[in-house]
């Protein structure tokens, strides 16, 4: 079996317009329309991905005051 994959959306009256099908005239086929699933964003485990990342005084040092210095 030869499969054929098209995405599209569904017209306001409802109707669904496939052309320029790779098969020749007469030819039978079966249509099977899946309706895409569309992720929620909440589930994603990548919260912040694409995000844009500031850096305040990223050439300080980090908790300079944490380091003591004895003699």
């Amino acid at each position: 079996m030869q499969a054929y994959r098209v995405e599209t959306t569904i017209a306001p009256d409802g109707s669904l317009t496939i052309t320029h099908l790779p098969f020749p005239v007469g030819e039978t086929v079966e249509v099977i329309i899946l309706v895409q699933e569309r992720p929620a964003a909440s589930t994603t485990p990548y919260s912040l991905r694409g995000q844009n990342v500031v850096y305040h005084e990223p050439c300080e040092p980090v908790a300079q005051e944490d380091w003591s210095v004895r003699p």
